[in-house]
């Protein structure tokens, strides 16, 4: 199955939490602390990946996480580092944030994408050892790795794009012209995913033909497949508007051409000024009358035009042999620009600010950041306590809780920690 979005969850590897431990050797006197650092979480990594050309893997997976880094350990071994989870999408993923709506990548190169940074391991406690703090029994905890939630989007990477009605023949030129084996049958919308084939026109001379099915009237709108897969045309260099001159369903040739081109403007007005070949296709059902009117039209608008009778391939080797030579001179295949992250500002990154409830006199305390630090104290150690005081009052919780109103005697929970307010 064809699919081209997803929308799945990702969790980069926190990081590992530093280590308390005290040197202890016979006969070395106050070997002092020598925990080690807690290793680095590891990273969500995107890797293009041609041997896939569909996003249906992540529709029975969608979330994805790396290997949290290991704690430090005494004598100052540092945590070991978490894995890197990787994963493999089709070239041609956009990879956007779905809270914000941010373009992060376009996997169309090669170079892998980090969507998700592991967290940093903390500092064991022998960062910490000074002149009047010889044992330090605390340590920092490690980093959260980074978690979001990311849409993916496939624009498949085509040089041509077939563009046209249902049933004008596209999937038949495009069986005639390349490897690709579409199914064909008389009715609408026979083809219901994009069809890749690769055309050569000459030797060493290659290009990827795209079948776009779902372009009908409305379907800019969603009518039809609608914008299912008018996205697919967005890469393509050169586009191949396939129409039915013979008008065997009853429509207005120049009618449909206007109608189609109409629809791809309305999905994105840069497609209006993309290079456009036209195939009259069907022409051994068409009159002598209707050929030269529709010639005509294309001459007075300016397209270059080729009558086609595609399943006998009449006609199809000077289409093929046109578009090479265009290509050639062309820019190659669109690459998106990833929009630039909108960091927080330095007023945001300092920010201390705690929440306080007095609760029938226990005065409640909660802040993240406050939750963090505290997962690094020893408070069954003078050492840690004192730590653990120093932060409050350099933070101003302790200016908060008065305020709030705490009086000498009252109780102070913050989170599984509660001790009695002394001034």
């Amino acid at each position: 199955m064809f699919v081209d979005k997803a929308i799945i969850k990702i969790k980069a590897g926190n990081g590992g939490d530093g280590a308390v431990s005290f040197h202890r050797e016979k006969y070395v006197a106050a070997g002092g602390p020598d925990g080690g650092d807690g290793g680095r979480g590891g990273n969500i990594v995107f890797v293009p990946d041609d041997g896939m050309n569909t996003l249906s893997d992540f529709r029975y997976q969608r979330k994805f996480s790396a290997a949290h880094g290991g704690n430090g350990a005494a004598n100052r071994c540092f945590g070991k580092s978490g894995e890197d989870c990787v994963i493999r999408v089709p070239r041609g993923t956009l990879l956007y944030d779905n809270e914000t709506g941010r373009l992060m990548a376009d996997m169309s190169a090669d170079e892998p994408f980090i969507a998700a940074k592991g967290g940093r391991g903390g500092w064991g406690n022998n960062h910490f050892a000074t002149p009047t703090r010889q044992v330090p029994r605390f340590a920092k905890p490690g980093v959260p790795g980074e978690e979001r939630e990311l849409r993916l989007e496939l624009k498949l990477l085509a040089d041509v794009g077939l563009v046209g009605f249902p049933n004008v023949g596209k999937s038949t030129l495009i069986s005639v012209v390349s490897e690709a084996k579409p199914e064909i049958a008389n009715y609408h919308f026979t083809t219901i995913t994009p069809v890749l084939g690769v055309v050569r026109p000459a030797p060493g001379v290659s290009f990827v033909m795209a079948d776009i099915p779902g372009v009908i009237e409305g379907a800019s709108d969603g009518v039809g497949l609608g914008h299912d897969f008018l996205r697919h045309v967005e890469r393509c260099r050169l586009l191949v508007h396939v129409v039915d001159v013979a008008g065997s369903e009853g429509r207005d040739p120049l009618m449909d051409f206007d109608t189609i081109n109409e629809e791809l403007e309305k999905f994105n007005p840069e497609l209006a000024s993309r290079p456009m070949l036209v195939a009259g296709n069907k022409c051994d059902l068409a009159t002598q009358e209707q050929l030269d009117a529709f010639a005509q039209a294309m001459e007075q608008r300016g397209y270059t035009y080729f009558p086609l009778m595609a399943p006998i391939a009449h006609g199809t080797d000077e289409l093929v042999k046109k578009c090479g030579e265009m290509l050639s001179k062309l820019p190659p295949v669109r690459q998106f620009e990833p929009e630039p992250e909108v960091l927080p500002s330095a007023d945001a990154l300092r920010d201390r600010s705690v929440n306080i409830t007095n609760r029938d006199g226990v005065f409640m305390v909660e802040a993240a950041w406050l939750l963090q630090v505290m997962r690094g104290v020893r408070f069954d150690e003078p050492e840690g306590l004192q730590y653990f005081e120093r932060v409050m009052q350099s933070a101003g919780v302790i200016e908060a809780l008065e305020k709030a109103g705490i009086q000498e005697g009252d109780t102070v929970s913050i989170y599984d920690f509660e001790f009695e307010f002394v001034k």
